[in-house]
């Protein structure tokens, strides 16, 4: 059984709307919609009363309910025993895909350059929403995540980094203008994007919405679950991607790749170094922090 399903219930058991919970997970309707389906399929029985105004639990609902939060309180509980058990000689690190493509190895680099005796370093690439569930949980102990939406960092230590620029690539040999390109013209072909709940796909539905287009608009849509074969197949001139700038910057500056902004899109994510408040002062995190805020400094 999928826990993520099963918490997925929880929350839209709590809060009555599938949007909303959406928003708070930081996934799209149709996921959330999709993990109830998966369970109510799962167990053959009806787990929501959609009749009302909101969402509330059936009588089969609340007794799954009231299991999964068992089931999800023994998981934390195991988790927190591990933790005890595991000696960690350094600390842990998050962040997105684009971001250990595009900066990690140049930041690893110049970080064991200058601190050799380092070890015990643990990196962990995954979604900006994980990502913090990660740093609550005590899985990660610095991250960096790029976000398009607004998300509570209230319970961490936070600093600003410059902004990711996402824009649409194309290979030269589709021939699409260098400037003025339209949003008509780039869904004539083919889109390469990742798996939906990825936050540049997030960010290219939000942006779509406000001009009143959507995925179908685009003559077809293939998912690619690893960055550098989307990059692969736009450069060799299959189709188009929307995609952090910082991930493309070789074949951009070669010429390999020419990037698109669209009229009325919002291209800039936010970059944001997150870590725990309990812990500051440690010193390998502290220099790890510093390498991170001079590599962008």
């Amino acid at each position: 059984m999928d826990l993520l399903n099963l918490k997925t219930l929880i929350e839209v058991a709590a809060i009555g709307n599938i949007s909303k919970a959406a928003a708070k997970l930081c996934v799209t309707q149709s996921a959330v919609s999709r993990r109830v389906k998966m369970l109510e399929d799962h167990y053959g029985m009806q787990l929501l009363d959609r009749s009302g105004p909101s969402l509330t639990l059936t009588e089969a609902g609340r007794l799954v309910s009231n299991k999964a939060q068992r089931m999800l309180a023994m998981e934390q509980e195991m988790l927190n025993s591990l933790k005890v058990v595991e000696e960690k000689d350094a600390f842990s690190f998050g962040c997105t895909p684009a971001f250990s493509i595009a900066h990690l190895p140049n930041l690893l680099k110049e970080f064991m350059l200058q601190n050799g005796n380092v070890s015990g370093l643990k990196f962990i690439f995954d979604m900006p929403e994980k990502i913090l569930q990660g740093l609550k949980d005590g899985d990660f102990d610095l991250a960096i995540i790029e976000h398009c939406q607004c998300l509570d960092l209230s319970h961490f230590e936070i600093q600003n980094l410059p902004g990711d620029q996402m824009v649409f690539v194309s290979s030269p040999q589709l021939g699409l203008s260098t400037e003025g390109v339209s949003i008509d013209d780039l869904m004539s072909l083919t889109l390469y994007g990742r798996q939906e709940g990825c936050c540049s796909r997030i960010f290219l539905e939000k942006n779509l919405q406000f001009i009143g287009r959507k995925f179908s608009d685009f003559r077809q849509f293939i998912v690619y679950d690893d960055l550098h074969l989307i990059v692969r197949a736009v450069t060799e001139g299959d189709g188009i991607a929307f995609i952090s700038s910082d991930v493309v910057a070789a074949q951009l500056h070669s010429g390999a790749l020419i990037a698109h902004t669209v009229q009325g899109f919002q291209h800039n994510r936010q970059r944001t170094l997150i870590q725990n408040r309990r812990n500051q002062g440690s010193g390998t995190i502290d220099i790890f922090r510093q390498g991170l805020l001079s590599y962008f400094n």
